[in-house]
C-alpha cells in the first residue's frame, strides 16, 4: 500500500521549551554591548555585539563569586568559615587603591559570608583577593582556574587575569557569557542567590547601599551585579522576575551611573512588555494520533519528549501555525519512542521550529491471518481498521 503523507494543522498559537525564536532585535541602545534573554526558553530578545568580548570591570566578580558558591554546595568551605586578610589583599584592594573597597583590616580574619556580602553589596576587591588567595594560593592562580572553569560551563568568550575586574588588557568576557553566567548562578545556586538582592551592608562600621540601582525600583529585579572603569564604561548585569517569568539583562558601555539606571530599567521593561511565552503541550502530552497499517492497534499515539514553550512578540501569536507532518497510515511494527514525523511551527518574524513527534505506544504487526483479512478489507472496501 502506497503510504500518504498526513498535515494535520493543530492550533494557531503555541508555546516551545527550545532555546530558538525569531532573530534578536536590534533594538536602538546606547550600550556598546547589550543581551537581553529569557530564561526559561533561553529565547534572546536583544543582541548587540553580545558575542564581542569585552572589559566587563566588576561584573567579573561573577564568576569570582560563583567559585566560591560552587565550594559553598559541594561543603569545600562554609559561610561561618573565617578567611585572613593578606597585606596584599589590604594593599591591593583595600583602601589603598583607587578601587571599590569593604574596608578590611590587614591581618584580621573575616567570616566568608561577610566576604561575600561584601563583594556583592559594596562590590570589595579586597574581599576579592581573600578569596582567591586563600582558595588557590594567590590572584594568578584563582584567576587561571577561574578561566578554565568558565570553559567547561561553555563561556567560551572569557579569559579572567584577576578576581576582581581590575583594568588589564587580556581580561575579557563577552555580555552573552554573563548572561550564561548569572542564568547558572540562579540555577544552581539559590541558597546563595539571595544576597545578590541585599540592598545595604554594615562592615566595620561602614554602611554601604547596594550598586545595582534596579534592586531599589521595584520592578522584580533580585540581582546581580554592577561594572565600572574607564576602558569598560559603566555596565550592569541584571535579573529580573515577574510571575514566574525570568530575564537576565547584561549592558555595557555606558556613559554614566544615571544612563545605567535609566537604560537598564527601560530594556527589561520592554523585554516583559513585548514578548511573552506561550504553552502548548508538557512532555509526554499526546499531540495526535496516527493510523497502524497492519497492526495490532489501530492507532499510536504521537508524541513530544519535552515541555514545548516558545517565547515571541505578543503580536506574533496571532500568526503562528503549528501543523503535524507524519506519513499515514504508519506501517507496523513501531517501537515505543520511534520518530514517526515532525511537528513544525511557524510564526512572522520567527525562525520555522521542527521538533520530533516520537510513537507513545509500541504496535506489533499483525499475524499472517491477520494481515491478509486486513489485506482483503482493503481490497473490498478500501480500509484495513
Amino acid at each position: 500500500m502506497m503510504l500518504s503523507r498526513r498535515f494535520a494543522t493543530l492550533f494557531a498559537a503555541v508555546f516551545v521549551a527550545l532555546a530558538v525564536g525569531f532573530p534578536a532585535r536590534a533594538l536602538e541602545t546606547t550600550a556598546t554591548h547589550a543581551y537581553l534573554v529569557d530564561v526559561a526558553t533561553g529565547t534572546v530578545l536583544l543582541n548587540k555585539n553580545g558575542e564581542i568580548p569585552m572589559p566587563p570591570a566588576s561584573m567579573s566578580k561573577l564568576m569570582t563569586l560563583f567559585m566560591v558558591f560552587e565550594r559553598l554546595h559541594d561543603g569545600r568551605l562554609s559561610l561561618d568559615e573565617q578567611l585572613t586578610v593578606s597585606e596584599n589583599a589590604w594593599r591591593k584592594g583595600g583602601a589603598k587603591t583607587e578601587g571599590s573597597t569593604m574596608f578590611l583590616d590587614p591581618n584580621s580574619r573575616v567570616r566568608v559570608e561577610d566576604l561575600i556580602r561584601g563583594i556583592i553589596v559594596q562590590s570589595g576587591n579586597d574581599a576579592c583577593i581573600v578569596f582567591a588567595e586563600a582558595l588557590s594560593g594567590s590572584e594568578e592562580a584563582f584567576a587561571a582556574e577561574m578561566t578554565d572553569r568558565a570553559r567547561q560551563l561553555g563561556m567560551m568568550d572569557s579569559t579572567f587575569k584577576n578576581a576582581t575586574g581590575w583594568p588589564d588588557p587580556e581580561h575579557r568576557v563577552s555580555a552573552r557569557d554573563l548572561a550564561k553566567l548569572a542564568q547558572l548562578t540562579i540555577e544552581r545556586f539559590p541558597d546563595y542567590y539571595h544576597y545578590y538582592s541585599e540592598q545595604e551592608f554594615v562592615f566595620n562600621g561602614i554602611k554601604q547601599s547596594n550598586r545595582n540601582p534596579l534592586v531599589y525600583k521595584g520592578m522584580g529585579v533580585d540581582g546581580l551585579k554592577t561594572g565600572h572603569t574607564e576602558e569598560s564604561g559603566y555596565g550592569l548585569t541584571a535579573s529580573a522576575e515577574r510571575q514566574g517569568r525570568r530575564l537576565v539583562l547584561v549592558l555595557n558601555g555606558l556613559t554614566s551611573m544615571k544612563e545605567r539606571s535609566s537604560e537598564s530599567e527601560r530594556l527589561l521593561e520592554w523585554g516583559f512588555r513585548e514578548f511573552d511565552s506561550y504553552a502548548l503541550f508538557k512532555a509526554g502530552d499526546v499531540v495526535t494520533d496516527a493510523d497502524v497499517w497492519l497492526g495490532q492497534k489501530p492507532t499510536v499515539p504521537l508524541l513530544i519528549e519535552k515541555d514545548l514553550t516558545l517565547t515571541l512578540p505578543k503580536k506574533a501569536r496571532f500568526g503562528m501555525k503549528v501543523q503535524a507532518n507524519f506519513d499515514s497510515p504508519v506501517p507496523a511494527p513501531v517501537s515505543k519512542g520511534q520518530r514517526l514525523g515532525t511537528l513544525t511551527i511557524s510564526a512572522p518574524e520567527m525562525h520555522t521550529l521542527e521538533v520530533p513527534l516520537l510513537a507513545g505506544d509500541e504496535v506489533q504487526q499483525l499475524g499472517l491471518m491477520g494481515r491478509l483479512g486486513a489485506a482483503l478489507n482493503y481490497i473490498v472496501w478500501g480500509s484495513s481498521y
